[in-house]
């Protein structure tokens, strides 16, 4: 890990700048020292680095110490390196087989092996996904959350897809046999097109149906897609909580085949954004808060 003393940019430059002025200027050290606010040693330093390189700049080295007092001893390290070539096991594991062999180390100590030598299962490939600000549901359309619920066990397993404007608590939900990226655009431009309202913000979780496929096709109809926050279900905590609403009041009251679920979510979906009071909206139904915008 690389621990720099310091983040100045021009310090490197700075320091090859005193040097010189020693070399070639006939600067003395102290005058050099004085000139920069340093003490002379420090100049003295640097006179001897700037001989050893051929660049502009005298970097900026780390202040990590070379050795600690409680550092962990060789046979240890190499214990641990050796554990996870042999078992190709998590740190949790490694820790597990090095207790039982009798090695005196802590889970942490085993991770902080992995990380240093690069031998941990973190992949340096993953990518990682930037969170833009969340946008305030002011009016209708601006957030939308989606997602999907699966039931059943995989050999009979069915699918259904729903979405919520935040402001409105609009929703819209229609089943399906299986659910993927050319099946989450479909849904979603079903929805814009019987929605009273245009879409702006998509949120969803990470979900292989959401995928960057999903991603570009919104983007190239006018939709601009955020993920939630990973480990975080609260961030779409309102679809979860409609889908959960789903479940009960209508799923849980028809027969479970794919054709009952066709006939019977849409007059359900109706009936949720025509008649169904909410809390949320001070026992008003969405059609009634739609009438406002």
């Amino acid at each position: 890990m690389y621990m720099p003393y310091t983040t100045n940019p021009y310090l490197p430059r700075l320091r090859m700048e005193a040097a010189n002025r020693v070399r070639w200027d006939k600067w003395t050290i102290r005058q050099t020292a004085r000139y920069y606010g340093v003490q002379p040693s420090t100049v003295f330093r640097w006179i001897s680095k700037a001989w050893l390189t051929t660049k502009n700049t005298i970097p900026t080295l780390s202040s990590k110490p070379h050795h600690h007092p409680y550092e962990l001893e060789p046979e240890i390290v190499e214990a641990v390196l050796s554990y996870r070539q042999r078992y190709r096991r998590c740190a949790l594991v490694l820790h597990h087989f090095l207790l039982r062999d009798g090695y005196s180390v802590s889970l942490a100590s085993v991770k902080r092996v992995l990380k240093r030598y690069h031998v941990s299962r973190f992949s340096r490939w993953k990518k990682w996904h930037c969170y833009p600000p969340r946008p305030l549901p002011e009016k209708p359309g601006v957030l939308i959350e989606i997602d999907t619920v699966l039931d059943g066990p995989p050999s009979e397993r069915l699918c259904v897809y729903a979405l919520m404007d935040i402001c409105s608590r609009w929703a819209f939900a229609s089943p399906i046999e299986c659910i993927s990226s050319r099946a989450s655009a479909k849904f979603l431009i079903a929805a814009q097109s019987v929605a009273p309202f245009q879409f702006r913000t998509i949120q969803s979780d990470h979900g292989s149906e959401f995928s960057k496929w999903f991603t570009k096709v919104i983007e190239c109809k006018g939709f601009f897609h955020r993920h939630s926050r990973v480990r975080r279900p609260t961030d779409n905590g309102h679809i979860e909580r409609f889908i959960r609403t789903l479940q009960e009041e209508c799923l849980a009251r028809i027969n479970r085949s794919l054709a009952s679920w066709k006939k019977n979510i849409p007059e359900y979906i109706h009936f949720y954004n025509t008649e169904r009071p909410h809390m949320g909206l001070d026992m008003q139904s969405p059609l009634q808060v739609l009438r406002r915008y």
